[in-house]
């Protein structure tokens, strides 16, 4: 099987398994990861013949995503890109504030991308060569309503991953970051609130796709709804709350 090498992690559902299916089609050789197994079957069977690979792997743990890159470059090649996806989202709120809530949005949000970063980067840097690409969103611009733990990991990603780009441009390792809007999937469909501009989540897999073979750092869309995130993030506090409020309700 020839074509680039891909691994992408939370591929067993939302963005990542889209855009798993988006890259197989698009002739890359895909190794998904997720924690289940039998989702990551499923996802196989579903791509072009032979051209995804599920590979199950708990990015929490760092010795296990070491190994599991080892597996991938010894058993189909070394990787040409890594798209961080792995995810996950609980809403929080002050009403019933649970410290726990946030650890685990850390472990798996933050520390499964810097586990992961850290399993592909000594490659990349020893071929001089290699994309990651980072998943965040565009809940890290500003404070979200039921938001205060997913939203902090978002901001953390979107900083991590501009700071990672001055040292890996010196070592011609491409690095972008992925922000996207509301995005029809599991973890969406447990915000309490309207969600304007909802993408499918096959539109979304397609606009990051086509934007990860352009230059530009940061890929977003829909393009009109994250230009108005964008503006609205600027808005000085005494708009900006009123504003959210408002166009959050329920």
């Amino acid at each position: 099987m020839s074509g680039p090498v891909a691994w992408i992690t939370g591929a067993s559902s939302g963005i990542g398994r889209a855009v798993a299916l988006e890259m197989a089609r698009n002739g890359w050789r895909v190794v998904a990861s997720a924690r289940r197994q039998d989702a990551l079957d499923t996802l196989a069977d579903e791509g072009p013949e032979g051209r995804i690979t599920g590979m199950a792997v708990d990015v929490t743990d760092l010795e296990a995503t070491r190994a599991a890159v080892e597996r991938i470059e010894a058993e189909t090649g070394p990787l040409d890109c890594a798209v961080l996806a792995a995810g996950t989202h609980i809403p929080t709120s002050a009403d019933d504030f649970r410290p726990e809530d946030f650890r685990t949005l850390l472990d798996v949000n933050v520390m499964g991308v810097v586990h992961a970063t850290a399993a592909v980067v000594p490659g990349f840097k020893a071929r001089r060569a290699g994309h990651l690409v980072v998943v965040a969103s565009v809940a890290g611009y500003r404070g979200l309503p039921s938001a205060a733990a997913y939203g902090a990991t978002k901001a953390a990603l979107i900083n991590y991953t501009e700071a990672l780009k001055f040292d890996l441009d010196a070592w011609g390792v491409k690095t972008q970051l992925v922000c996207p809007g509301f995005v029809r999937t599991p973890l969406t469909d447990r915000n309490p609130f309207p969600m304007p501009f909802l993408m499918e989540v096959e539109d979304a897999a397609r606009a990051m796709v086509r934007g990860m073979t352009g230059d530009g750092f940061e890929i977003t869309f829909p393009k009109r709804f994250t230009m108005l995130v964008r503006l609205v993030s600027r808005l000085p506090y005494a708009l900006y709350f009123p504003l959210v409020r408002r166009g959050t309700k329920p």
